[in-house]
């Protein structure tokens, strides 16, 4: 097993306070990370709600950590199966622009099994934020 965590930076083209709103706004959050999302606020201890998707792999997630503007943690958890995980979401200004860090850490607390593959979670990673959030960022802001 690898117990690295995964770690992977993106520089958008947009002020900390806009990227912040977008990372932490329900609606905001529906278009760029999980159309499953129903309810989330930014606020330590409070449990994501999600639509039932039919999925096998039901989320349930909480959020960890927050440092208003600067920080987002959240549990990446699925119900009925062993494993926990944490995704934090970093923010740091570069001049007009923002630099967000992802960290994923507890993979290697999933089952052995292809759905917890590491490579889909690296995968995953680099369509939401380098693609995803970074699209969404554009067409909001210009």
């Amino acid at each position: 097993m690898d117990n690295r965590p995964f770690e992977l930076e993106q520089v958008y083209d947009a002020p900390i306070e806009e990227v912040w709103r977008i990372l932490t706004d329900e609606d905001d959050m529906k278009e760029w990370y999980f159309p499953q999302l129903k309810k989330f606020k930014p606020v330590v201890s409070y449990k994501f709600e999600f639509t039932d998707d039919g999925s096998d792999y039901k989320k349930e997630w909480q959020v960890t950590k927050i440092d208003e503007g600067r920080k987002l943690g959240h549990s990446w958890i699925y119900k009925d199966y062993p494993g926990s995980s944490e995704v934090i979401f970093e923010l740091f200004p570069v001049g007009n622009k923002t630099r967000l860090k992802l960290t994923h850490t507890g993979l290697a607390s999933f089952p052995d099994d292809p759905h917890f593959a590491r490579r889909r979670y690296e995968d995953g990673w680099k369509q939401i934020i380098g693609s995803n959030l970074k699209n969404y960022l554009k067409n909001q802001t210009s």
